[in-house]
């Protein structure tokens, strides 16, 4: 009853308030009147959301009458004009503990730090907050994408968890796009990591997804983020609690095909430390199948075979995650953690190739049966040091990380022939290290009221070897080396960067100018047959937004950026795959950097019930990397990368979340494009147009009290390559996730891929190659998940219509 005493009297002094001002400026017409100063804040709750609609009343110190009150917007920000003199303020909100501000002198604006509000003991445990946070936040310069709030992330891994991102696509080798587009870059938490290294797609696979709090999606990041990804930054942001006292989460996997995982988030916070720590244990087999149809004709060559493949991949994966936050003050925190995975895997593939003649017959079959042992493991440490000055925007933030990752990949393989009864043995040994060493320091400085200036430098030192050999038997022979695969390969790249950044806010007008310059150092080395590459490139990468806010609901931004992408460790190594001799993976190492001009316009709109992001792009690109098929001496072919010429790609993108009522939300993404690629290869055009779209959509319905169903579909349309041509891909996934133990716990049974139709289909044709391939890296998957929480709350946020904001 006090409470809404209180707001009825802050609405009469608002009234008041107004009608004295309206006073004022009748009374002085014609005479100058100054802005008076203003109290300026940000109010969040014990996890660091903002808290909307907070009341905040402004006093007199000289005898606490009140003044004035106002309450936070969406965003959790406040502002409070007043005569100079001395005050205090005092915020409160239903479900908080009140806050009483020290003694404010106000003489100019003045803006305070973050205040944390914290929860009423009585309430903690008995009130259950019913504004939710959505699945999606939309911002001009990202969208956040919260991971619990999709129940087909249940029980899923960290690739899994990025294939349910709007705009990304994790197709069924494991690669990673954005837009369609692979020269994305991953980053952890901001910064790079060796879990997203050289093998990113299976270090992904293994790393759990109960780690992840959410995937931020950045589409034209400004000079402040790396230059490296071509069509932006996929940022995977890791739990860590704020809430004080001990917290935490356990979560249980079982599943069809194997598919078992442990796994848990813990959390102590004190006022002058934060523990956390995660670990999940994980045992999975993936089945997956692939058929390929091959005919080749030349001059002097022709044939025709077929091939069908049936895999499994997977078996034991560990990740641990602990660190520390140590509070050295209020205003200086000194962060230590560390990362260790480790993982024990066992893959088979059994393929058979049927020759045939130009009938059709059968002339031969051939067995190849392929038992991988694949051992990796990853040490990462990290430091960091924040410390704030006046305000939260007066920052200086220092980074120090290194890691070092191995992988030992061993594989006896056994091949058979049917119609010569011929035996060829072949062992294949493959070890891969690298080590990592980053340097990063980042600070702003607020200028006058809305201005901020931001500078950063940083270096990246990576050096990655890879040994490989393969050694074979014919007919029980002797073993000998086969010097075709046999190589030692180093990479070394180091990456020196600095950055200028500013901004302002003239009105409802907002503008950001940032330059980068990055000078690289990359080198290959051949250690066996002495071949080496040597390349430095130094190069400035400009960025620049421009905002617009036509009213709290509605936002424009139009935004430039150059990005490059350098050749990936894999793209140089001349050699990589080996269990399917008939159909390897070569790289290129001549390959050149590719660089990209992007622009973009976005509109950014809330509605009562929802909200809707568009963005309509341009990108620019020259030395375009592409996969290109050729047919070698053996007649086998061999896929590489190379250097195209150029490409300019179109697009419209549309992000919305909407809220039919309390029980059902709808989510969906539509990405629309169209390139234009003009180049060749060893005198074949490669002269290519293509338009094509892929989406998803996400509906969840609360068919029961605490019990939600979830159904989402994606499609990918059918798209034209240089050398032939993508097929359509789709796929559905259901889930159904209830509430147990009175809120604690959350049980889930979810089947993905429904219709067992996530394939890749793709046909290559140019004229003496056809080849059409069916892809499948793994089969349709039924999982039950549980997870349990330890003095947590399922996570909310602002109610629908609010998420997100207009910063960039």
């Amino acid at each position: 009853m006090q409470k809404y005493c209180l707001l009825f009297i802050l609405f009469i002094l608002s009234l008041n308030s107004i009608a004295q001002e309206k006073r004022q400026k009748t009374a002085k017409s014609n005479q100058t009147i100054f802005a008076l100063p203003t109290i300026s804040g940000t109010v969040i709750d014990e996890l660091g959301n903002p808290i909307p609609f907070a009341n905040v009343v402004l006093y007199n110190s000289a005898d606490s009458s009140l003044v004035k009150g106002t309450a936070t917007d969406a965003q959790g920000i406040f502002q409070i004009s007043a005569e100079i003199g001395h005050y205090f303020l005092q915020l409160s909100f239903l479900t908080s503990e009140n806050y009483k501000t020290e003694a404010l002198h106000l003489k100019e604006d003045l803006e305070l730090k973050t205040i944390q509000l914290e929860p009423k003991a009585a309430l903690l445990d008995e009130v259950e907050v019913t504004a939710k946070r959505s699945q999606m936040e939309l911002k001009l310069d990202k969208r956040v994408f919260n991971i619990e709030k999709d129940l087909t992330n249940a029980g899923a891994n960290a690739a899994e968890i990025l294939d349910n991102i709007p705009s990304v696509q994790v197709d069924v080798e494991g690669n990673i796009s954005l837009r369609g587009s692979e020269n994305v870059r991953v980053l952890i938490d901001g910064k790079p990591s060796s879990i997203t290294g050289s093998s990113t797609a299976d270090v992904l696979r293994q790393f759990q997804g109960n780690m992840i709090d959410r995937v931020e999606v950045i589409t034209n990041p400004s000079a402040r983020y790396e230059a490296e990804g071509e069509v932006g930054i996929i940022n995977i942001v890791l739990k860590k609690e704020k809430q004080k006292g001990f917290n935490g989460s356990i979560d249980a996997v079982v599943g069809v095909p194997d598919n078992y995982r442990l796994a848990y988030n813990f959390n102590f916070r004190t006022k002058s430390f934060n523990l956390f720590t995660s670990y999940g244990l994980a045992y999975r087999k993936s089945p997956g199948s692939s058929f390929l149809l091959q005919e080749y004709n030349d001059a002097d060559t022709a044939y025709v075979y077929e091939s069908n493949v049936d895999r499994e991949r997977g078996g034991l994966s560990n990740n641990l995650r602990i660190g520390s936050d140590w509070f050295i003050d209020s205003k200086t925190t000194l962060t230590f953690a560390g990362i260790y995975t480790y993982s024990d895997e066992k893959n088979t593939t059994d393929l058979v190739y049927r020759d045939l003649l130009p009938s059709r017959e059968l002339m031969r079959e051939v067995s190849r049966l392929d038992v991988e042992d694949e051992i990796g493991e990853n040490y990462e440490t990290s430091i960091n040091f924040v410390r704030t000055f006046s305000n939260d925007k007066h920052k200086l933030n220092i980074d120090l990380q290194w890691s070092i990752r191995e992988d030992v990949e061993r594989s006896n393989i056994e091949e058979f022939d049917f119609s010569s009864s011929d035996l060829l043995l072949q062992n294949s040994d493959n070890l891969e290290g690298s080590e990592n060493l980053l340097i990063q320091a980042d600070y702003t400085q607020p200028i006058r009221k809305e201005g901020l200036f931001e500078a950063g430098i940083r270096g990246t030192l990576r050096e990655v070897e890879n040994d490989f050999v393969v050694k074979e038997s014919f007919n029980g022979g002797p073993f000998g080396v086969n010097n075709q695969f046999n190589n030692n390969f180093l990479y070394k790249e180091d990456i020196f960067a600095a950055y200028l950044m500013f901004g302002n806010k003239l009105h409802k007008f907002s503008y950001q100018l940032g330059l980068r310059a990055e000078h690289a150092e990359i080198s290959t080395l051949l250690k066996r047959t002495q071949e080496n590459n040597d390349w430095t490139f130094t190069n400035l990468f400009p960025s620049a937004f421009l905002s617009y806010e036509k009213n709290k609901e509605t936002s424009y931004q139009v935004s430039y950026s150059r990005r490059i992408n350098r050749p990936k460790f894999r793209h140089l190594m001349p050699f990589q795959t080996f269990s399917d001799r008939r159909n390897l993976w070569a790289g290129n190492t001549n390959l050149q950097p590719e660089f990209t001009d992007s622009y973009e316009l976005g509109l950014l709109k809330y509605f009562p019930k929802g909200s809707l992001f568009s963005s309509v792009y341009y990108r620019h690109r020259t030395g375009v990397i592409n996969r290109i098929t050729v047919v070698n001496s053996a007649g086998f072919t061999v896929m590489q990368p190379v250097n195209l010429a150029t490409e300019d790609n179109f697009g419209l993108e549309v992000s919305g979340s909407y809220r039919f009522n309390d029980k059902i939300n709808l989510n969906a993404n539509a990405n629309f494009y169209q390139a234009f690629t003009k180049g060749s290869f060893d005198g074949e055009s490669l002269d290519n147009e293509v338009f094509t779209w892929n989406g998803r959509a996400v509906i969840k319905i609360e068919v029961l009290p605490k019990t939600d169903f979830q159904t989402s579909f994606r499609y990918t349309a059918p798209q034209t390559r240089p050398q032939g041509r993508n097929k359509s891909i789709y796929s559905l996934d259901l889930s159904l996730g209830k509430d147990v133990m009175a809120g604690k716990g959350t049980l889930v049974v979810s089947v993905r891929d429904v219709l067992n139709t996530n394939r890749r289909r793709s046909i290559i044709d140019n004229g003496t190659l056809y080849s059409e391939s069916n892809f499948q890296w793994r089969a349709r998957q039924i999982l039950l998940s549980f997870n349990y929480r330890i003095k947590q709350k399922k996570k909310s946020g602002p109610p629908s219509g609010m998420e997100g904001g207009g910063d960039f």
